[in-house]
């Protein structure tokens, strides 16, 4: 098998398990009300490969080969979707762990300009 077959079978693999199954849960009724959860699915791939032809090459010809490749794949809570009688509308999901990281990182920024200035 070459270089090319093996990562287009290992993208080939990636790409099937990122579906829609993953993005919208099984939908919750209660009532008039329906409830579907909604995630955000990533999945990144790459590697590489190739071969040697010239001067440094084996007497045969010429050819060599080598690849390699990883992935991630990962799927975080976004929101939900909500269905009643009269209206359907989504409901993100707010991170606040990462809105205070950013607050926090600015107070300490504008800290540190304030402290460099010279008081007159």
């Amino acid at each position: 098998m070459s270089v090319a077959e093996i990562l287009r079978t290992v993208g080939d693999q990636f790409q099937s398990g990122a579906n829609v199954k993953h993005v919208y849960g099984e939908p919750i009724s209660k009532g008039d009300r329906t409830v579907i959860p909604v995630a955000r699915v990533f999945y990144a791939f790459g590697g590489g490969g190739g071969t040697r032809e010239g001067e440094r090459a084996p007497e045969g010809g010429g050819s060599g080969g080598g690849g390699g490749g990883g992935g991630r794949m990962s799927a975080v809570p976004a929101g939900v979707i909500e269905i009643t009688p009269t209206s359907t509308h989504f409901i993100p999901f707010t991170d606040w762990r990462k809105w205070l990281s950013v607050l926090a990182l600015s107070l300490a920024v504008g800290f540190m300009i304030g402290a460099r200035r010279p008081r007159s």
